[in-house]
C-alpha cells in the first residue's frame, strides 16, 4: 500500500495563490516599514503588522480574507504615500 506524501489538509490552488498574495503583502509591508525614519516608530509599526497578520493567520473564509487583503493594501499604500511626502 502506497503512502501519500501530501499533507492531509493540502491547499487548493485558489487557497495557495491567496496565501502567496498574503505572504507577498506581508513582505512588502515589512520592507516599507524599514524605511520609516524613527526607530521607535519602526518598531511600533513592525509589531503592529506582525500582530495583525498573526491574529488573522487562521482565517478561512475566502471573502473575509479578500477583505483583509484589501485593507492591508490600503494601509500599505497609505504608509508609502506618507513616507514619500516625508522625503519630499
Amino acid at each position: 500500500m502506497a503512502i501519500s506524501r501530501l499533507p492531509t489538509a493540502a491547499l487548493s490552488l485558489k487557497q495557495f495563490l491567496q496565501r502567496q498574495k498574503v505572504l507577498g503583502l506581508y513582505r512588502n509591508m515589512l520592507r516599507t516599514i524599514r524605511q520609516v525614519p524613527g526607530e521607535g516608530d519602526r518598531k511600533y509599526l513592525r509589531n503592529w503588522a506582525r500582530e495583525e497578520f498573526k491574529r488573522n493567520k487562521n482565517a478561512t473564509n475566502q471573502d473575509a480574507v479578500r477583505m483583509m487583503i484589501t485593507q492591508a493594501n490600503n494601509h500599505l499604500e497609505e504608509l508609502q504615500t506618507s513616507l514619500a511626502l516625508a522625503k519630499s
